[in-house]
């Protein structure tokens, strides 16, 4: 626990078993209260893996894309008691080692939503990040803050931490249940006035890390900028958003 609060870490999985255990024995139980894997439906062992090292573990029978695996991820967690979420993929290409950190600034009250993010370290190239990825992200975000007129360095983290007050807020089950769903959820964390921080986070790009490919890469940035438009038009009063409506 983290000032009274109890942390639980989840973890969105698909394909995750040649990294799981680095990833988990990353992670400081001491401070930890709850870890709990959501398994998309993966074609390897990582649910008999997550078995085997005692994690508790919810399984999809089918695969229903990233966005609905984070939906069951934050609907578990709430249902048993966390303060303090985590999202932290069992890819192993973000530290767990930072989880204190991003949970103590949610944890206290500083911020409501706290991003683990790869620009600040200036580290992303160095640890592997493609480089049409590294263009993509800092012109996509540049779009964002933009639009939004939040000052991040990175929107497109999949570290990150959220308050048990902005997960019971934010009308989720509107968004996408693909990769869009991370653009959306933050978005919505603006519209709605939530305090967002940011921690500098090392990254690690390898073979047994996951990532999505060029095409989907490419499918991926036209949602965001898709979700940005809407976000603009909705704050503008030109349009309504059913994501950014309680």
């Amino acid at each position: 626990m983290l000032d009274g609060k109890k942390i639980t870490v989840v973890m969105p999985a698909y394909n995750a078993a040649a990294t799981l255990e680095r990833t988990l024995h990353g992670i400081d139980r001491a401070l930890v209260d709850d870890v709990l894997l959501v398994d998309d439906a993966s074609r390897d062992h990582t649910v008999d893996l997550a078995r085997r090292l005692g994690l508790r573990s919810i399984v999809h029978e089918r695969n229903r894309g990233y966005g609905a695996n984070q939906k069951t991820c934050y609907r578990e967690a709430l249902r048993t008691g966390a303060d303090v979420v985590v999202m932290l993929h069992p890819d192993y290409q973000y530290t767990p080692r930072l989880i204190p950190a991003i949970a103590s600034m949610v944890a206290v009250g500083e911020f409501d939503v706290v991003l683990g993010s790869r620009i600040l370290s200036g580290g992303a190239l160095k640890g592997g990040m493609p480089v049409y990825k590294y263009v993509a992200n800092r012109f996509l975000t540049a779009v964002e803050n933009l639009c939004t007129g939040a000052k991040l360095s990175e929107y497109h983290t999949g570290y990150r931490a959220f308050s048990r007050e902005v997960l019971e807020d934010l009308p989720l089950d509107r968004n996408s249940d693909d990769f869009v769903f991370d653009a959306e959820m933050l978005a919505q964390c603006i519209y709605f006035g939530y305090r967002v921080g940011e921690v500098s986070c090392p990254t690690r790009y390898e073979a047994d890390s996951s990532s999505i490919g060029f095409r989907r890469s490419v499918t991926y940035g036209f949602g965001v900028l898709g979700v940005t438009a809407r976000f603009a038009l909705a704050r503008a009063g030109v349009a309504k958003a059913g994501i950014f409506e309680r």
